[in-house]
């Protein structure tokens, strides 16, 4: 909780900083390669790798989001995909951790402060097996420091402005990605539409996959959890999506796995007979048309 606000009050610092004294445009780069970094290796490796499976690595690729995935401070893989396969299989029961049906502030943040102790570790035993999961969550804290604060610290020295690559890359930067993060608990839970499941309040929101490079389509991936997009159609804003298909192009990716076409219009059907809806039905019957999810939609 400590940790949390002086995350957020050095990032105001961070602004208050950038306007008196002005903002290097390679500080800025930097903090915003910062991000993009840091945000992929939670969008893509804590959760579409190890959480979800759905897809399979190299070891430098893992590697890398081992490395940016401590310096999100969101806690190691393991724990992350400890809480985060919990969530799945609980949601919007007792036992989930971000359970919606206790408010936007609870699930937002307010769990992180009510947490308990140690996670349940019996659904990450595949994790466990892995030696640099264990590295990583044995050396999260020296990790994320080293990554998070200092790195981008060092390299900004070389211009200069090693407090400004501190207070941007550093803590501004992980302050707009907890809160990216936390609104998918949040916002994706409670605004947006439903076209594949009414089974949860989980929603697919165009506005926090504008934020989270891609998550925001949360109501397709509560229904289709193992498939490495989260947009499925070709028009859907998912970065992490694109970043998957081209490390695949390069060979450090492989196994991406896909929900069959007909899977999704199954699911769509079964949304719109329960509660009719013009437009799931249109936009449902062109679905495979559209390249919904026969391909990776990437165009």
């Amino acid at each position: 909780m400590i940790f949390l606000a002086a995350v957020h009050d050095l990032a105001v610092a961070a602004v208050v900083r950038a306007c008196v004294v002005g903002l290097p445009g390679p500080t800025a780069a930097l903090a915003a390669g910062w991000f993009v970094l840091c945000g992929l290796s939670i969008t893509g490796g804590y959760h579409r790798l190890f959480a979800h499976r759905s897809y399979r690595a190299a070891l430098p690729l893992r590697l890398f989001y081992l490395l940016f995935g401590a310096a999100s401070f969101q806690n190691s893989a393991l724990r992350w995909s400890a809480d985060h396969r919990t969530h799945h299989r609980y949601t919007d029961r007792d036992e989930d951790p971000y359970d919606a049906r206790r408010g936007f502030w609870w699930s937002h943040v307010g769990w992180v402060f009510f947490r308990t102790p140690e996670p349940d570790f019996r659904n990450v035993a595949d994790l466990r097996a892995d030696f640099w999961v264990r590295l990583q969550d044995r050396l999260y804290i020296p990790v994320g420091l080293l990554v998070g604060f200092a790195l981008p610290a060092l390299i900004a020295a070389g211009w200069g402005d090693a407090l400004g690559g501190l207070l941007l890359a550093g803590f501004l930067r992980l302050a707009l990605q907890y809160q990216a993060t936390f609104s998918i608990n949040s916002l994706a839970h409670r605004v947006g539409r439903q076209p594949y499941s009414t089974r949860t309040s989980a929603r697919d929101s165009a506005l926090a996959a504008l934020i989270t490079l891609g998550e925001g389509y949360h109501n397709f991936h509560h229904r289709f959890p193992a498939d490495y997009r989260n947009g499925v159609r070709f028009y859907h804003f998912d970065p992490t999506k694109w970043w998957l298909w081209t490390m695949s192009l390069l060979g450090l990716a492989r196994d991406l796995r896909r929900t069959p076409p007909e899977a999704i219009l199954r699911a769509r059907r079964s949304v719109e007979q329960a509660a009719p809806d013009p437009r799931y039905l249109a936009r449902g019957q062109s679905s495979v048309r559209n390249g919904e999810a026969g391909s990776p939609s990437l165009l």
